[in-house]
């Protein structure tokens, strides 16, 4: 048994896994780490001060022109480098929307001079002089990258998927000797957690770390979860303490703001399932294909599009044309969305494997991916979960994606 010493969640939740170093090896010839881009990035927008002047080269995300309260145009710009993604604004005091927008379609790289602006915690960039950049960069070397130890998470995941049983072990195999190079670049967010390459590896680790936690190491889930919220509690008020010692008002910092109730909620809806044990297999397949949709929707410098033409054999399409970016939404894959995509890439992967397996697991596979945001507004595909499995699901990742902004080392 492998531990390393190692806990997650505030220490909280043991990482432990069955893996000899033979099979450690084995694991990573078959399934290498991705590479990752090597630019130590000295511009760092969180380390700037209000009124500071910055001359730096940025890679653009995505823009748009927007137009005040009284009519004037301004650009809203989204720029990143290997230290993350940066809002900036372009006024329009001589035309500058009207003659930056061309720049903006058909460039990647710009240098860009302005000024750090500050507001209510909230940092950001003036830009007062904006040009495509002249040096000869790769523009996957500007995005912002995860510094965990991805071999590590590898070996992690892969120590799971080997110890689920039939046909489940098959299909989480299956999946990554198909979809790994993507499934262990890509990122999970554009913004909002795991919003860099190597986030989704992260994040699916995440959430086994959570679930073996309330499947196997707690008496029944129920006190497993309930263990979790606790932690929840206590951690919300250590922000609230922290922010009354500074002497400072900021809602905005708290990670855990508003998550409570939600989570006693979704407590409440499991226990309709008192007299039901949970399916390991079935919970830890679901976290897999969870969020492996976003293989297809993100999009990024050095992007490859495979995954498309697996579920869309027949279809043509010219991605050859695409401008590198930083982290974006996919134009085509956000017509979709991760979600369905999940559920598609699932049950091609049965039909690709040729794998036998029951009507009622594929459907409790498929429930768990269509319902693990929780609710409708949040973009569950169901009004809510209708299984022990689903509120489990829902719930590790509801944790992960938050507690990921705690993290001083992502």
């Amino acid at each position: 048994m492998v531990t390393n010493n190692r806990k997650y969640f505030y220490d909280q939740i043991p990482i432990e896994y069955d893996c000899t170093n033979e099979q450690r090896l084995q694991i990573l010839k078959e399934f290498p780490a991705p590479q990752l881009p090597s630019t130590e990035e000295a511009f760092s927008l969180e380390s700037e001060v209000q009124g500071n002047s910055i001359k730096v080269i940025l890679l653009l995300n995505e823009f748009s022109v927007e137009t005040t309260k009284t009519g004037k145009q301004f650009l809203k710009v989204r720029f990143s480098n290997t230290n993350g993604s940066y809002n900036a604004k372009m006024w329009d005091n001589n035309g500058e929307v009207e003659a930056t927008v061309p720049m903006l379609e058909q460039y990647s790289l710009f240098t860009v001079e302005g000024r750090v602006e500050d507001y209510k915690g909230f940092k950001s960039i003036t830009i007062f002089k904006l040009a495509p950049c002249k040096q000869d960069i790769n523009p996957f070397s500007l995005l912002a990258y995860t510094h965990q130890d991805l071999e590590e998470l590898t070996v992690e995941l892969f120590s799971y998927l080997n110890d689920l049983q039939s046909p489940f072990k098959e299909i989480s195999i299956g999946a990554m000797k198909r979809f790994w190079k993507s499934f262990s670049l890509r990122p999970a967010a554009k913004g909002f957690h795991h919003n860099y390459l190597g986030g989704l590896l992260k994040h699916t680790v995440g959430l086994m770390r959570f679930a073996r936690f309330i499947v196997k190491n707690e008496k029944n889930p129920y006190e497993g979860v309930l263990k979790l919220i606790n932690i929840v509690e206590k951690a919300h008020k250590v922000e609230i303490w922290d922010q009354l010692k500074l002497g400072v008002n900021n809602p905005q910092a708290f990670v855990w703001k508003e998550t409570i109730d939600h989570l006693y909620n979704m407590f409440y809806g499991m226990m309709q399932f008192q007299e039901d044990a949970p399916n390991y297999d079935i919970v830890m397949t679901s976290i897999l294909f969870h969020d492996i949709g976003k293989i297809l929707e993100y999009d990024h410098a050095g992007k490859e599009y495979d995954e498309f033409s697996f579920l869309f054999p027949t279809a043509s399409s010219d991605f050859n044309n695409r401008k590198p970016s930083g982290i974006i939404m996919d134009s085509l894959g956000v017509m979709i969305g991760h979600i369905p995509y999940g559920v598609l890439f699932f049950t091609k992967v049965i039909e690709a494997e040729s794998i036998s397996m029951s009507m009622e697991e594929i459907h409790a596979v498929s429930h768990c991916i269509l319902s693990h945001h929780g609710l409708p507004e949040w973009g569950a595909c169901i009004r809510s979960p209708q299984t022990l499995e689903g509120y489990i699901v829902h719930i590790c990742d509801y944790l992960d994606s938050r507690y990921e902004n705690t993290e001083q080392v992502k």
